[in-house]
């Protein structure tokens, strides 16, 4: 597994915590993902044979959020 730190921006509360951690996890190719609110960050671990990082920052986007 591979890990991946995106900086998330634009999440203000518990909800926008829920909506990255769902899309994100929908990817497919994604084992795990952890979205912190405090640190404005999420931390990916994603099979790198199945899914690339620009996928998983591009479905953050989709959802709204800035992804960096």
């Amino acid at each position: 597994m591979d890990t991946l730190v995106v900086k998330v921006g634009g999440m203000t509360c518990g909800g926008c915590v829920a909506s990255v951690r769902k899309v994100v996890t929908a990817v497919e190719g994604v084992a795990s993902v952890d979205v912190s609110l405090t640190d404005a960050r999420a931390t990916v671990a994603y099979d790198a044979a199945r899914t690339r990082p620009a996928a998983i920052k591009s479905a953050i986007r989709d959802a709204g959020f800035d992804a960096d």
